[in-house]
């Protein structure tokens, strides 16, 4: 049985470990051949080994989105290897930097938004006209409960931001590109065993502040989801046609 995805390409960003990799792995269940990107050689490699263990083709893509200006150049040095992408998940993110913001580093709050928010508009941007010209595609940006609940995490204040306008860039474009077969979602996976709850709890709650620790320790306690199902819930949407949402892991699909 042919899945939803035959003779597509999906390229997932942040696709290493976590939700990233669950991702990649559902979409060639479902028939994508899969372009990995993310920064760790040892990860992507993991990655492709499971995605090609479930019965799909892995492409690796190792690159740094924490630099949006050098994203053609990755486009560019695997255009061959790549050819249409059909699917784009922009999932890589990071939380950091972490704690009061009158003792944040600019720098590093702008670097903060170029990977959460600058390198999934420029990657979009990039694939958008192929998309277009081919009357179909799909975005999807993971964002997170944050952008709903700004005060929902005191002391993140660049994931905070970050993940608010990146869902209004996914509803403005989803308007702009309405009607044309392109298909553009947020997804808000849901609090997820992944490697950043982990950079939380072990940071020093002095630093990043206690309430932000408790939090996340709290989290923890109370149980977290898996990638794997997150995952699911978002690669059972696209096949779809809505545009233009917010999309839940706790909601029903």
């Amino acid at each position: 049985m042919m899945g939803p995805f035959e003779d597509r390409t999906a390229l997932v960003t942040g696709a290493g470990r976590g939700i990233g990799r669950a991702v990649a792995v559902e979409l060639a269940r479902a028939g994508a051949r899969t372009v990995l990107m993310a920064r760790s050689q040892d990860e992507l490699a993991e990655s492709a080994r499971l995605v090609r263990a479930a019965g799909g083709e892995a492409l690796v893509v190792q690159g740094d989105l924490s630099r949006p200006d050098r994203i053609s150049d990755l486009l560019g040095g695997a255009r061959d290897d790549l050819g249409d992408v059909d699917v784009l998940v922009n999932n890589a993110g990071v939380v950091w930097p972490l704690g009061p913001s009158a003792a944040v580093d600019a720098a590093e709050w702008a670097a903060a938004i170029d990977v959460n928010l600058v390198s999934a508009a420029t990657l979009t941007f990039a694939l958008l006209p192929g998309m277009l010209s081919r009357k179909w595609g799909r975005i999807v940006n993971v964002s997170s409960g944050v952008a709903e609940r700004p005060t929902s995490m005191i002391g993140a204040n660049a994931y905070a931001t970050a993940k608010a306008a990146l869902e209004a860039h996914t509803v403005n474009l989803a308007a702009e590109v309405a009607g044309s077969g392109v298909t553009v979602n947020a997804f808000r996976p849901g609090r997820v065993d992944t490697a950043m709850q982990t950079w939380i709890r072990e940071r020093d709650p002095e630093e990043i502040g206690a309430a932000l620790h408790e939090q996340f320790t709290d989290y923890h306690r109370a149980g977290l989801i898996s990638p794997e199902e997150s995952a699911r819930s978002l690669v059972s949407r696209l096949p779809g046609d809505a545009t233009g949402q917010t999309w839940k892991a706790s909601d029903p699909v």
